[in-house]
Parts: structure tokens; C-alpha cells; sequence
């Protein structure tokens, strides 16, 4: 990584260290206490402001917030609030040519974009089969998208305090309550932080208009259209919700959705803000801080990782350049590094950050093009994706899977010893290690069977893959990865408009998001009817370097043994050639 790359990557530690323990303490106090014996929540921050928006929200819908669910409806709860949400964000984009806020008369999407569309942002995944500027009107953006931005990433925080209440209650049969715990996440966190971003951004040149476009003359005398939008306010969002859908195609490439070092490293910071600030809340809400940070250290090490290796392939520049040179007894470098595919103002380094940052989390936005990176770069982006998104993850369902591999973790280190493995006092049985089996093998049941259909269908070898070789196999690969990871990002060389791709990754969504969800909130069911055990002289401790280096060794094994041979005839071909 250049000396510029590694002083923008200090400065970004450097700010999640004073800004996400303070944030993680507000989330833990949010989330930590138990309703009153009048159903009210306990005292919390800003209860005299969030407070009576809640009770008018429980009213109009008709909630109960002293009424708690057992996991089983706790899910039902996600899935029903799910399939309506995609059915209404299905619905605004079949007939936004009819409806108001579109000044620039863009027409219906099409069935299959609009199935994947919908499906992927009510997942979290904000996979974009579409141009945002040329094919959606400002009330999809705002009412349809944004909307499900707010919506999808509180009902993933929601899940993870679910299953964080799994661990730390006894003899219990519930798990909270699905919409009260959706309701507080959007008045008391995401919209808050939303709206103090969408303030900055637009102190830093972001747009936030209403208008479809402008016409202007340049400097030479020629006419140019420049669109216009509600951009900052849905570019918060989409980046504090690991989400990731931009407003224009180009994403945070965009000069208009990104336009500076300064907005980009805002936008940066939001990224990773919340799914690094939960292992704090977590540690507050067991009543043992050392097990977030325990949490933390894997997250933050394998994130970093990422980054530096991105850094170093983008910043050598492209081997193929290099290799032709010597070929012809010449030096062939590429000064400043791999600039194709790169916005000037950021470079090499500052695409390395993102793409580390972006793929780690299930955000999916970028700010250079994954087509373009080298082979090692596009494969350190492609391995983060297939490592389950839990370095450090998405809002929420990253902790969520972190906690899965703690369990499986603990049931390797009690097989070692011979005695019954427990977490957090609780002993993980039968019953768990099935749930965690299913929760390990659906996303990439998902990602390598659709991938494998994929890549034998004609139509998807004529009209979606354009380029041929290993990068092609890289790009299927990459799309049903990122599908089935809820991520988002994209390698441009794949047409995913097409009716194949853009139903089949939308099933891979789908599968992604509940396939995982669903067994993690039954793990948490059946963890919270226990009681503690105390711990003895045979419990391995999970506060320890030791128990870090096992937890990500442990995910390292299961991600390398499970995709391997689909990542070897992908990037590592195509590095070696």
C-alpha cells in the first residue's frame, strides 16, 4: 500500500476508535433493558423525544410493546413484514410510469429487474440490475429504496438483539418483540444518524434536490445534461445500513453522489460505523466487555487484512503490463499503480480501503470498479464476500454470523478436550450444532448451485458473461457471491438484467438473507431455555487471544475448504495466467 494509503487508513482507525465505542454504548442502552411491569421500555437517551413517536407508532399499529415473542414468531414476524415490503416495493416500480415524483418520465421497470430489485433491497443486498438515473423516478427513490434502507437494515439490528437476548437469558421462552425492537432501531439510531450524514454530505457537495435535470452550456460551447435528485439523504442511508444501493449507476464513483476525499471518507466511516460499534454494545449487554472485544479483534484484523492485500495488488500495478515489458527487454510499469477502472481523485489506495471496507460488510457500493481490479485485488474482494460477511459485517447480521462461528468454535476447542462445549455459560448441544450446520451450508448451497447452473446455460453464456476465460467464471462467480451474501457489489462485465440472472439472484437473496436469519434466531431460541452452568476449570475461556486466533481460524478453514475449488478456477487462474 502507498505511504498516502496507509496514512488514509491510520486516519480512518484513528476515527472509528474515538467515534464507535461511544456509539456502541448508545446501542447497548437502547437495546439492553427490559420492559417495566407497565410494558414501558426502562429509561434510555432521549426518551423525551423518541418516546412518543414509539407510542404513536405501537397505536396507529396496533403493537403491544410489553408483549414479547418466542423465536418462532419473532420470525414470522421478519418474514411477513418481508414478503409485504416486497410486494408493495415490487408494486411502486411496476407502476412508477403512473405515478407522481418522476419529472424525468421514466417508465415501468421490467418484471425481472423489478423481482430482483425489490427482493434486494428489502435483503439488504441493493444488488442494482438497473441505472438509478435513467431508470428510476425520485418517489421510487425516495418512497421505494430509501425507505426499505431504513427497514432492512433495522429489522437485521433487530435480529441480533434477539439473539444476543438468546444468550444471556435463562429458563426463557422468548426472545423480545420483533416491532418494537424494529421501531426503536429506526427513531432512536438509524434515523438520527442518517440525518446528521445527510447534513454533512451535502456541506460537502453531495446533491439534494427534486429536480429530474439541467441543462448546461460548458466551456466549450457544448450543452450537457446533469441529473439531479434527493441523493445525500438516500446516500446516508445506503451507507450506515450496509446497504449500498446508489442513487446513480456509478455509485459513490459519482461526482455528484461522492464528489471529494472528504465525502468520501464520511461515507467511508459510515460503512463500517455500525457493524463495529455492536461488538461494543454486545460486550455491554452479556456483562462482559471482553467478549466483544474478543469479537472486535477478528473482525478488525481480517478487515484489515483485506484492505492492506487490496492495497498492495492495486498498487503494484497490472502484472500483465509488466510481464509485456520484459517480454520486449523494456520496463513496464504502471506509475501511481492499476488507475483503470479508478476515479482520479481517489486512486489505488482509497479504492483499496473501500473495497475491503464494502465487501467485508454486505454495503456492496463502491467507489472504483471491481471489474477493473487486478486478479488478486478482484479475488481479495470476491474471498471477503465468500468469508459469510462478518468482517466486521453487516448491521446486525454480521455479529449475528461472528456469534454462529463462536459456537462452532467452542464445539471444536470442547471436541479437543472431551467435554461438552459451552458460551457464555450456556452448553451447546445436538440440538444447536444441527442449527449451525444448516446456517453454514445455505449461502453457499446458494452461491455455488445457482453459479454452477449458471455458467451451463446458454443464455447466460451468450448474454450475460462478456468476458471469456477465468475472468468470466469470476464474474459469475462474483454476482451469485454477492447475491447469496446480501452484499450487492458487482463485476461489471456481467449482464444481470437478464431474465435468468436477475430471478436467480434473487432467489440467492432470498436464501442469503432468511436461509441464515431463521436458524440463527432458532440457535437463539434454544440457547435462551437454558440455564447457566458455572464455569470450571475445564471451560475454555472465549475471552482469550487464543480464543480469536481459533474463531478466525476456524472461519478461514470453512470458507477456504467450501470454495476453493470455485475460487481456484477463477482468480487464481487468472493471476497465474
Amino acid at each position: 500500500m502507498s505511504p498516502a494509503g496507509i496514512v488514509q487508513f491510520v486516519v480512518l482507525l484513528v476515527a472509528i476508535a474515538v467515534t464507535v465505542p461511544f456509539l456502541g454504548r448508545y446501542m447497548a442502552k437502547v437495546y439492553g433493558e427490559h420492559p417495566d411491569h407497565r410494558g414501558e421500555p426502562l429509561p434510555a437517551p432521549g426518551d423525551r423525544v423518541f418516546r412518543p413517536i414509539e407510542r404513536l407508532v405501537y397505536r396507529v399499529c396496533r403493537i403491544d410493546p410489553s408483549a414479547e415473542q418466542r423465536w418462532t414468531a419473532y420470525g414470522l414476524s421478519l418474514l411477513a413484514f418481508s414478503a409485504v415490503s416486497v410486494i408493495a416495493l415490487y408494486g411502486i416500480l411496476r407502476l412508477q410510469g403512473h405515478l407522481p415524483g418522476n419529472p424525468t418520465g421514466v417508465e415501468a421497470i421490467s418484471p425481472a429487474v423489478a423481482w430482483n430489485t425489490a427482493v434486494s433491497f428489502v435483503t439488504n443486498t441493493n444488488w442494482q440490475a438497473y441505472s438509478g438515473e435513467v431508470s428510476m423516478s425520485h418517489l421510487s427513490q425516495m418512497i421505494g429504496l430509501t425507505v426499505q434502507n431504513f427497514v432492512s437494515a433495522a429489522a437485521g439490528m433487530a435480529v441480533i438483539v434477539a439473539i444476543i437476548r438468546g444468550l444471556i437469558r435463562r429458563h426463557a421462552t422468548t426472545l423480545g418483540n420483533f416491532w418494537v425492537d424494529l421501531t426503536r432501531t429506526i427513531t432512536r439510531i438509524l434515523l438520527p444518524l442518517a440525518f446528521i450524514m445527510a447534513v454533512a454530505l451535502m456541506a460537502g457537495g453531495v446533491i439534494q434536490n427534486f429536480t429530474g435535470t439541467d441543462t448546461i452550456t460548458t466551456l466549450e460551447k457544448q450543452e450537457q445534461t446533469i441529473p439531479g435528485g434527493p441523493v445525500a439523504s438516500q446516500e446516508a442511508i445506503k451507507q450506515l445500513g450496509s446497504n449500498g444501493g446508489g442513487f446513480f449507476n456509478a455509485n459513490s464513483a459519482h461526482p455528484l453522489e461522492n464528489p471529494n476525499p472528504l465525502t468520501n471518507f464520511i461515507e467511508l466511516w459510515a460503512i463500517v460505523a455500525i457493524p463495529l460499534a455492536f461488538p461494543f454494545a454486545y460486550g455491554r449487554m452479556v456483562g462482559d466487555r471482553r467478549q466483544g472485544r474478543v469479537l472486535l479483534a477478528v473482525m478488525v484484523g481480517l478487515w484489515a487484512v483485506a484492505m492492506v492485500l487490496t492495497g498492495i495488488s492495486e498498487n503494484s500495478g497490472n502484472p500483465e503490463l509488466a510481464s509485456r515489458g520484459v517480454d520486449q527487454g523494456v520496463t513496464a510499469t504502471q506509475p501511481g499503480g492499476n488507475m483503470e477502472g479508478k476515479e482520479v481523485r481517489f486512486g489505488p489506495s482509497t479504492c483499496a480501503l473501500w473495497v475491503g471496507s464494502t465487501t467485508g460488510t454486505s454495503n456492496g457500493s463502491v467507489n472504483c470498479m471491481h471489474d477493473s481490479l487486478t486478479a488478486s485485488g478482484g479475488g481479495v474482494a470476491l474471498f471477503s464476500m465468500m468469508l459469510g460477511e462478518m468482517t466486521p459485517g453487516g448491521v446486525g447480521v454480521g455479529l449475528m454470523g461472528l456469534l454462529v462461528y463462536a459456537l462452532l468454535s467452542v464445539f471444536i476447542a470442547g471436541l479437543m478436550v472431551g467435554r461438552t462445549p459451552e458460551y457464555l455459560g450456556k452448553k451447546i448441544q445436538a440440538a444447536e450444532m444441527k442449527l449451525v450446520v444448516i446456517y453454514l451450508i445455505a449461502m453457499p448451497l446458494a452461491v455455488l448451485g445457482l453459479a454452477a447452473i449458471a455458467i451451463r446455460l446458454p443464455t447466460v453464456l451468450n448474454e450475460s458473461i462478456l468476458n471469456p476465460g477465468a475472468h468470466g467464471l469470476s464474474e459469475v462467480l462474483y454476482g451469485y457471491a454477492s447475491a447469496g451474501n446480501n452484499n450487492g457489489s458487482a463485476f461489471a462485465g456481467l449482464t444481470a438484467s437478464t431474465s435468468w440472472m436477475a430471478i436467480s439472484q434473487g432467489v440467492a437473496m432470498l436464501i442469503g438473507r432468511f436461509g441464515l436469519i431463521i436458524p440463527a434466531l432458532a440457535i437463539a431460541g434454544s440457547l435462551a431455555r437454558k440455564q447457566r452452568v458455572p464455569a470450571t476449570a475445564g471451560t475454555f475461556p472465549t475471552t482469550s487471544p487464543l480464543f480469536a486466533g481459533l474463531l478466525g481460524g476456524v472461519l478461514l478453514i470453512v470458507a477456504g475448504l467450501t470454495f476453493f475449488p470455485a475460487f481456484a478456477l477463477g482468480p487464481i487462474v487468472e493471476a497465474l495466467q
